[in-house]
């Protein structure tokens, strides 16, 4: 959950002031709001129940719980604290579970999040549903939700306040009260916050509640919601059965890929019983494209991360439940031997990633982070498998197996993932060929002038590949002609195809995105049709204006940012378009330049025609005493110009790159190292000089 009220000031306080920023609610709810005020709260005393003698948590091996990592649902990505939070809501999901096949795919938990409760305790201490929410209670839900066959979880925080500013009871000094009545509803699953902690040690506060869950003696899932502030992967194993590893996710790509970096090198740390959690899913509230929620889903599966499901399914398109309910991914999330899958490679934003599975398989992901379709590729062997003559390879979105001699390789494109089970067996020779599809140029095109590009199929199979056929389509309108053969009577293993097309997009096309899609056919030795497609994106650009122009003042080709879109002229604000400020770096405002976020990438079409681009940058001021970030400069995939380490502190500080001849520019921002909440970066000033 997140804190709208303080992250829109940027400000997060720890300790004896604390109200967090991470896992925390947004605004005071409606229904929270409006709901009649309960019984003064009872004294600390009469809400404790003291800790039975020498309660201890059982070795993690014992419990049973989560021995895969948790699937299911949480309201929070959807609602926050709306009043669409409610009864009903939670009922109606557990209604889809069942109809749409989902529990059957493996989700069984249904979670509240915060404001549930109402802001008081009762006379004796005891938490107290919000009536207009819940009028039945938290166990009527439960009941109903266990009379499905799923389990229900709920909410509460490490502090005296859960993080929402209406400020709902946390578990601080009542955590065995707090359990037994968790347990006395029928829960099965607790997130556990880290508000308002009142700078307890956070090892403390989390087995505290460990040992009062196990004293009521039912099996509660235990979700260590820390954000990952004291490592708690390196402490966390014989405390809950999961535990967050960053801040809250949001739904952007730039926050979904910030937060899939911080988790990934953490893999030795996971295992049955013990999960890595790089927060909930957001696939299906709308913010990134379904290509950037396949990635979302693909990577968090084979991360072995918890798969909880944080859009609101009663109003979903149905592409998300086909996200969701891709079986063959979630047997990745789901397999038994519990690794988390590894970075094998990453160079260039093309990264491999491994899983091994119990039955010797790997799960391999080919995850392009960039903004153009990329090649990415490894071999069965660099992958853990063991040498064999030839292997099954099966694609995991597309439901089709090939055969494979060992090479895996893969046109992804722009943000998308293409996930891969490949297995040593004797099956191999039962499937066509595997072939990869590449093509090369055509990826900016201006309106009116011809483009090359270059298409490539290779036989990656064992067996040829016969009676090969390409073919490219284009827009309406668009003249794609090839200028090269188009057909090969065979591929043998290794050997290509290549064929060049002329591309020419009409004049006065108008400045956008275009897709193409790339098509080969061929047959397997056994008389067996196979297809292979890969999209393609071509985008109409026009040339940046001579003389020096105020890059806000110009279109980009695409813009990443952390956290909330990159701002035009105002400072990033974080979460919505247009929340942002005046730029102010250092007490000093400037009335032009981009407000962007670490991890960010603003990326410019420069044609060759350009000189110079400059600007003042630095962390702005809206963050308060926080921030650090590093200001880079590429050109044609070359780092032309860099900062050290920016904080707060500073003024504003000049940099300045020679881009003579590049056709493609970037403004970059990385987070120094040290995370990316705060991360609030200017480009004051921003100039391209042509």
């Amino acid at each position: 959950m997140r804190h709208l009220s303080i992250r829109s000031t940027g400000r997060r306080m720890v300790g004896a002031v604390a109200t967090a920023v991470l896992c925390s609610a947004g605004l005071a709810a409606p229904a929270a709001a409006s709901a009649p005020a309960g019984p003064a709260q009872g004294t600390a005393a009469s809400a404790r129940t003291a800790a039975p003698e020498a309660a201890t948590a059982p070795p993690k091996a014992d419990d049973g719980l989560a021995l895969t990592p948790p699937m299911g649902f949480n309201n929070w990505n959807s609602t926050h604290c709306r009043a669409e939070f409610n009864e009903a809501m939670v009922k109606g999901i557990a209604d889809l579970f069942i109809e749409k096949g989902l529990k059957a795919s493996g989700y069984q938990y249904v979670n509240l999040d915060d404001c549930w409760a109402l802001p008081q305790r009762d006379a004796n201490g005891k938490l107290v549903p919000d009536p207009v929410r819940f009028p039945n209670g938290i166990k009527a839900v439960a009941d109903y939700v266990h009379a499905k066959g799923l389990k229900l979880g709920i909410y509460t925080s490490a502090g005296t306040k859960t993080c929402n500013s209406a400020g709902f009871p946390g578990a601080l000094g009542h955590e065995y009260s707090d359990a037994q009545q968790f347990a006395d509803w029928g829960v099965d699953y607790l997130k556990y916050d880290n508000c308002n902690n009142q700078g307890v040690d956070a090892k403390q506060r989390y087995n505290t509640m460990r040992d009062a869950l196990k004293a009521t003696g039912r099996p509660i899932v235990y979700s260590i919601c820390e954000w990952g502030e004291n490592k708690p992967w390196e402490w966390a194993g014989d405390v809950g059965q999961l535990w967050r590893t960053t801040g809250d996710i949001s739904d952007n790509w730039g926050s979904m890929l910030s937060i899939l970096k911080q988790n990934l090198p953490l893999a030795p740390h996971a295992g049955p019983g013990r999960w890595n959690d790089p927060d909930m899913l957001e696939v299906g509230n709308g913010g990134m494209t379904d290509t950037e929620y396949r990635t979302h889903f693909s990577m968090w599966s084979i991360m072995a991360a918890p798969l909880l499901i944080g859009s609101d399914l009663r109003k979903v398109p149905d592409s998300t439940f086909d996200i969701l309910d891709n079986r063959e991914v979630i047997a990745v999330d789901q397999d038994p031997l519990g690794k988390q899958g590894a970075v094998l490679t990453s160079e260039g934003g093309r990264w491999v990633v491994v899983k091994e599975m119990q039955d010797g398989s790997r799960a391999i992901a080919l995850f392009n982070e960039t903004n153009t379709a990329q090649r990415i590729s490894t071999t069965a062997t660099a992958a853990g498998l063991p040498h064999a003559s030839a292997y099954t390879l099966r694609d995991l979105w597309k439901h089709r197996s090939y055969n494979t001699a060992g090479a895996i390789s893969a046109t992804v494109p722009a943000h998308g993932t293409v996930l891969l089970r490949v297995t040593a067996d004797r099956k191999w020779s039962a499937y066509p060929p595997a072939v990869e599809l590449h093509a090369d140029g055509g990826t900016l095109v201006e309106a009116g002038k011809q483009t090359v590009l270059t298409s490539k199929i290779t036989d990656l199979g064992r067996t040829p590949a016969q009676h090969v056929s390409v073919r490219l389509t284009g827009p309406a309108g668009w003249k794609v002609r090839a200028t090269s053969p188009t057909t090969a009577p065979g591929l043998p293993t290794g050997k290509s195809l290549t064929t060049r097309w002329a591309v020419t997009a009409p004049a006065g096309t108008p400045a956008g995105d275009y897709e193409f899609t790339l098509t080969a056919t061929y047959r397997s030795p056994r008389g067996d049709r196979a297809e292979s497609t890969v999209p393609l994106a071509s985008r109409v650009v026009v040339p940046p204006p001579a003389g020096t122009s105020q890059l806000s003042d110009l279109p980009w080709l695409s813009a990443v940012n952390g956290y909330g879109p990159v701002e035009r002229d105002t400072s990033n604000g974080e979460d919505q378009a247009g929340d942002g400020n005046p730029i102010t770096i250092g007490g000093q405002v400037f009335a032009k330049g981009l407000g962007a976020h670490a991890a960010g990438d603003i990326e410019y079409y420069t044609a060759g025609a350009c000189r110079s681009v400059s600007a003042q940058v630095g962390v702005d001021d809206e963050k308060g005493d926080n921030g650090t970030v590093v200001f880079e400069i590429w050109a044609d995939g070359r780092k032309v110009a860099a900062t050290g380490t920016l904080t707060n502190a500073m003024p504003a500080q000049p940099i300045s790159a020679d881009v003579t001849g590049a056709q493609v520019v970037h403004l970059i921002v990385t987070d120094a190292g040290d995370g990316v909440s705060y991360d609030h970066a200017d480009w004051a000033d921003a100039k391209l000089t042509c």
